[in-house]
């Protein structure tokens, strides 16, 4: 059964920087596209950045973009977000998973790794 454990989470001031990382298990890793989504308090679960199976292709929502970059480490079921320049809006919860266009009603999430930027 497919797992996903995010970490790297915490306190930021504006124009800090973070690295999220998320190990997944129970799954074949390395076959998959993946994502980091987050949901900031009161709002809805966007897509944050997605990455390819091979780590060859990367996209990034407009509001992130040129700020963070997301990798993949496949040999150890990996996912990494680093995040640099931190905004007081990046506050969500973040979460990885696969990629999907439209995240299905009931599929799995893990528990999240909170981000706060604050001054």
């Amino acid at each position: 059964q497919v797992q996903f454990v995010e970490s790297g989470g915490g306190l930021a001031q504006p124009g800090g920087s973070l690295r999220l990382s998320c190990a997944a298990s129970g799954t074949s890793f390395s076959i998959y596209h993946m994502a980091w989504y987050r949901q900031a308090p009161g709002k809805q679960r966007e897509l944050v950045a997605t990455i390819t199976f091979n780590g060859g292709r990367t996209t990034y929502a407009d509001s992130v973009r040129g700020r963070f970059s997301i990798s993949r480490d496949n040999a150890k079921n990996t996912l990494y977000l680093q995040m640099n320049s931190l905004k007081p809006e990046d506050t969500a919860v973040y979460y990885c998973n696969f990629v999907f266009t439209t995240p299905p009603p009931g599929i799995y999430w893990g528990q999240g790794t909170r981000v706060n930027v604050s001054s």
